[in-house]
Parts: structure tokens; sequence; C-alpha cells
């Protein structure tokens, strides 16, 4: 039988054709050490009224990143299907084993779903998540919304992003919904290896996608989650689900439109960054330097912009590794 015709495990709690408020699950068997006819749980609700657009909202997708949960969350336990006209679906911990144990990736299966698809109905739990999302709600969908930040190793400006696409009536639709977001800054997003990802995976299909990173270091602030609820609302109002205006916030627009963006460490060591989120920085200039940390004596490693613009994201614990990005300079559109 070709895998790819095989049902998923996945069994929903909700009706998605149903009006009304409905708070389940995605039941997902999983038969392990401590529970033989075990299963994932991954909570969801669905807000649906009527006709109309059907807006995909997740957050968890990394289980280190919380900006998403919470306002998700918040937004469950809130709306109610009067105010909405067509559907809202939202699935706050996506990566539910992750989020539950504070990770990036799986305990499980050190899956990490933002690279894990399409998927697989018949792989590891990661891969089936993935694949439940990639064929049964992605296709319901008119517009995605997947939060996310910098979770425990790295640290962002507060952003809405979009991608560069080659449909370019679809990066348009993209681009307004990242400016509805209303987040301080918005960016045209580089990925330095999109194959697997969830946003991937929704562009392809034809979606309206946009994404976030509001701040990071493994937790959450009350700046950053009023960012992740504002622009919730705001998203949900510029598709037509919500009635009313989008609450009014400006936005600065930054590029990332090459790898010279990336600054990468070579060595391992003590972080010393030299400039702070936000910060303009100048092509040449030193932005951080890596302490040796075996010695003493020894001059530490200097890291040098390979480019001049805004200081958007940089990396957050005091210890790096070889490989680890230091800092993402952003050009500055306005």
């Amino acid at each position: 039988m070709n895998a790819a015709l095989r049902d998923n495990p996945i069994s929903p709690t909700v009706d998605f054709a149903r009006d009304g408020v409905q708070h389940g699950h995605l039941k997902l068997p999983y038969s392990r050490d401590d529970s033989a006819w075990g299963a994932v749980m991954i909570p969801i609700t669905v807000v649906k009224n009527g006709a109309g657009p059907t807006a995909l909202l997740t957050g968890g997708n990394h289980g280190d990143e919380y900006e998403g949960p919470v306002a998700l969350a918040k937004l469950a336990q809130q709306l109610q299907a009067s105010e909405v006209r067509g559907r809202v679906i939202i699935v706050p911990f996506m990566n539910t084993p992750a989020f539950l144990a504070g990770r990036r990736t799986s305990p499980i299966d050190a899956g990490n779903l933002n690279r894990s698809f399409p998927g697989k109905p018949d792989g590891t739990v990661t891969q089936k998540i993935a694949d439940y999302f990639q064929r049964y709600l992605l296709p319901l969908a008119d517009l995605v919304l997947d939060i996310h930040s910098g979770g425990k190793t790295l640290d962002f400006l507060p952003f809405a992003a979009c991608h560069v696409l080659p449909d370019k009536a679809q990066q348009e639709c993209a681009e307004a919904a990242m400016q509805a977001f209303g987040a301080p800054w918005c960016m045209r997003m580089l990925e330095l290896d999109a194959v697997g990802m969830y946003d991937t995976a929704a562009e392809e299909q034809g979606k309206v996608f946009i994404t976030t990173e509001l701040g990071g270091g493994g937790t959450s602030s009350a700046r950053t989650v009023a960012i992740a609820e504002r622009g919730v609302r705001n998203v949900l109002i510029h598709a037509g689900i919500l009635a009313g205006e989008p609450a009014p916030a400006e936005s600065v627009l930054l590029d990332m439109p090459d790898g010279d963006c990336f600054v990468s460490s070579t060595h391992s060591g003590l972080l010393e960054m030299c400039r702070d989120l936000g910060e303009r920085v100048e092509q040449g200039e030193v932005i951080a330097r890596v302490h040796d940390v075996q010695r003493t004596g020894t001059p530490a490693v200097e890291y040098r912009a390979k480019r001049s613009g805004l200081l958007a994201a940089r990396h957050f614990p005091g210890l790096v590794q070889s490989g680890d990005t230091l800092a993402v300079i952003a050009d500055v559109l306005g």
C-alpha cells in the first residue's frame, strides 16, 4: 500500500464543520512504557460561525517558545462564535511533547516539527503530527499564522515576517497580513534552509502565511505577549473574520536579502556581544567576541558585521558553540 494514501492515526475530537465553540484534542495513539494504549493529546479549539474564511493559528511549533502558546491559549478562552465570520482553528501547543518538556525538539523522537514536513502518516510521532497538518489542517485554511520567538538560544527584535515568494500575488497578500499584524518591526525573512518547514508547506499549498519572532531567551515578557495578542486579533480583522479596525501600530520594514545577514561562530567559548538588539551597526564593525574558556591569556576572537544595518537577532546564552548564529543584521527599508 502506498504510504502517501494511508490514513493518519490522529483523530480529532472536534467537528471542523460545526458552528459554535469547540474545545478538544487531536488524539495521536502512542504506545509507550508507562501507557501501553496511551496517546499524545494536542489541544485544539475551533470557533465557527457560518460561511467565510478560515484562519489557522498555531503556537508551540518549537516547545521552548512561549508568546504563541500564551496568546493563543487566551484567545481560545475568550473568542465567541458570535464574533466570528467564518472559522478560526487554534492550536496553541502544536508540538505538544516538545512544549511539555520545554524543548525545541520532541523528547520522544528528537523531531524538530518545523523541519519535518510534509511528514509521514506511518513515521515517528513528530512526522505524524506534520502529516496531519499537511493533509488535513492546512487544506482547510485560507490564512496561516505561526507564532515563533527565539526559544532558549536566540533573542529577536519583535517582528512579524513573511517570505519572498515566486508567486508575487501570494507574496503581496502575505506582506499585507504581515503589516496588519502590527508588530514594531516587519521582516522579509530569509531562511537558511526552508526544506521541511511548516512555512514552506503552507506556501506551497497557496496559503497566505505569516510568522513572527517575538523575543526569546526561553521565556516571554508582558510586552511580547501583548504584541502577540494584538497581532492575532489584527490579522483576524484583516482577514475579515472579526469585525472592526486593526489596532494602529507603527512598524519598521526590515529585509534579509542574502546570507551576509548572518554572522556565525567558528569557535566555542564565552560570548561577548558588542552591540545590542535594535542598534545600528556598520560593515566591518566588531559586533561580538568569543573568549577562550579553556585557558586565560588567549585573545578573544572578533566577529565583524559583513554588512551595515540593524541588529535584529542575537545568540542568547552566554556560552556559544562552533556553528551557532551569533547575530542577524537586517537592512532597514522604511
